[in-house]
């Protein structure tokens, strides 16, 4: 395997347009999410709500994977789960950059006052379930049929993180 050099950083409004290529392969390749729309640099500019972290992974100055997080319930009493995704740049998958991303991810979360990140996996997504075995997230059960993609009923692994005083 070829030796990567990656960095991490919050991600701003600039990344918008590498993110949504990034996130545009991922609901072409039909592997990790139910989205079926691609998304314009304008639609990801409006995640940046200054309340739920992104951030971005580069190898040198290139824009290789991506971590975000968004709102999970609108009570106040969910004001510390969010809803996390990862996506890594084709050529880049299974290179550690979708780690070095979600790292980044709860390290910037725990950091914003959030004490879980929950997400859904297509069960067949077995390179993004091992990434969320190895940085730490359990696999809290499954929904059946959860959503239709392309006609076809997906299934969906719920995976869970606590953070800070939560995981205590």
């Amino acid at each position: 395997m070829a030796e990567h050099s990656f960095t991490a950083r919050a991600a701003t409004p600039a990344d918008a347009l590498a993110i949504a290529t990034i996130y545009n392969h991922g609901i072409s390749d039909r592997t990790g999410t139910f989205e079926t729309e691609p998304r314009s640099a304008q639609q990801i500019e409006a995640w940046f709500d200054g309340r739920h972290p992104i951030v971005v992974v580069e190898e040198g100055r290139e824009v290789v994977a991506f971590a975000s997080t968004s709102a999970y319930r609108s009570r106040p009493c969910y004001a510390g789960v969010a809803e996390f995704s990862v996506y890594v740049a084709r050529n880049h998958r299974g290179s550690g950059a979708g780690h070095v991303a979600m790292t980044a991810l709860l390290g910037a979360a725990q950091a914003a006052g959030f004490w879980k990140l929950l997400s859904r996996i297509f069960p067949e997504n077995t390179a993004s379930r091992a990434l969320m075995s190895k940085v730490g997230f359990r696999e809290v059960g499954l929904y059946r049929r959860h959503g239709k993609l392309d006609g076809a009923w997906r299934d969906c692994v719920i995976v869970e993180r606590l953070l800070g005083e939560a995981a205590e």
